[in-house]
């Protein structure tokens, strides 16, 4: 009885056995190489796959997805004999289970062993500048040489990049330096272009200050000048509708002359000339005026005997006094000729009232003899 339990139990065991050797799950994303008798039999696809047991056998089981590779830096010597240290990634994916594990023992290796190769051929034709400024075009051709290569292989290289190049530590600080005085040209280049720019906008402010204030200027004299303008022909209008006669404006004019020396500039000034003719035109008005009056005839001549320097005879017309000179001040002259036209006037306003007066003593044609 405990033969057979036990005989029961071994062919259990090897039916579950049996069983468990003949049913394969594959996971998604994964290949299983089936070898027979050692002979590659065929590739498991993912889910339920069976085999032959102890005939069939997994040999390799591989991610088909897209995987990344990062290689070591590697030092690579640049055209201009630079050593520099290239590290690169990888990104490739399994397109052939077989090929991938019978065609290349280590396809990481020999993908690897194969971009440094390449990348040493690539950065040799190349200066350290080139190189730092052509990282599309080595992965371009990088990856043209990979993809070529790697096709037998079953594996499919998507993209390859340059992660870091890192020159001698002695070519960074040349290159720092270098930078730094490429910086420091284009801040003076600024910084000259501002003053420059600057410059050029203050003397356009300063010629269109300038401009605007001489314009101003012009408008102000030229509006200045027509006021001026205008008021002398309102003054001229209204001279000429009045019909002022020469006495009026000889009178006028001997006001007008104490104003001349009120400026503090004149140091000298002269007396016209036509100041003894203004002076005897407004005694010939005021006698005018003293004539016409009965038995006024004798009077003025009277008067202007009594204002001659000398008694030079009668009916002398007052003059300025010919020994008087202009050697004062301008003030002093123009208060001189003032108080001897202010005199005149009022001598001749004297004479004018006399005649008027029934008081006044006359003197007849009788008594002038």
């Amino acid at each position: 009885m405990d033969a057979v339990v036990i005989l029961a139990l071994v062919a259990a065991l090897v039916v579950v056995f049996l069983v468990a050797s003949t049913v394969r799950i594959v996971p998604q994303a994964r290949r299983y190489n089936i070898e027979r008798f050692g002979r590659y039999r065929r590739t498991l696809q993912p889910g339920l796959n069976l085999v032959v047991p102890v005939a069939d056998r997994i040999n390799t089981k591989l991610d088909v997805r897209e995987q990344v590779y990062s290689s070591d830096p590697r030092p690579v010597i640049t055209e201009d004999n630079l050593v520099v240290n290239i590290d690169t990634v990888l990104y490739y994916q399994i397109t052939d289970p077989r090929a991938a594990a019978y065609e290349v023992a280590d396809y990481l290796q020999a993908i690897d062993q194969l971009t440094v190769t390449t990348l040493r051929n690539v950065i040799g034709s190349m200066d350290l500048e080139e190189t730092l400024t052509s990282r599309e075009e080595i992965n371009s051709r990088l990856r043209a040489v990979l993809d070529d290569a790697t096709g037998k292989w079953g594996i499919r290289v998507n993209r390859v990049e340059i992660k870091a190049i890192d020159p001698p530590h002695t070519i960074k600080e040349a290159m720092e330096k270098q930078m730094r005085a490429e910086r420091d040209k284009r801040a003076a280049i600024l910084h000259a272009e501002g003053e420059r720019q600057a410059k050029i906008l203050t003397a356009e402010g300063t010629k269109q200050k300038d401009i605007l204030e001489a314009q101003g200027a012009q408008q102000a004299m030229i509006l200045r000048a027509d006021g001026e303008a205008k008021a002398v022909e309102l003054v001229f209008q209204a001279v000429h509708r009045n019909n002022a006669d020469p006495k009026i404006l000889a009178y006028k004019y001997l006001e007008t002359l104490p104003h001349l020396a009120n400026s503090d500039n004149n140091t000298f000034w002269v007396i016209p000339g036509e100041l003894t003719e203004a002076v005897r035109t407004v005694t010939r008005a005021f006698g005018d005026q003293s004539a016409g009056a009965p038995g006024a005839t004798a009077a003025p001549e009277e008067a202007a005997g009594a204002r001659t320097d000398g008694g030079a005879g009668e009916g002398r017309t007052p003059e300025l006094d010919a020994g008087w000179t202009a050697s004062f001040d301008a003030a002093a002259a123009a208060d001189e000729a003032g108080k001897q036209a202010a005199a005149a006037v009022s001598d001749a306003k004297a004479e004018a009232e006399a005649a008027k007066s029934p008081q006044t003593p006359r003197r007849g044609p009788a008594s002038a003899g």
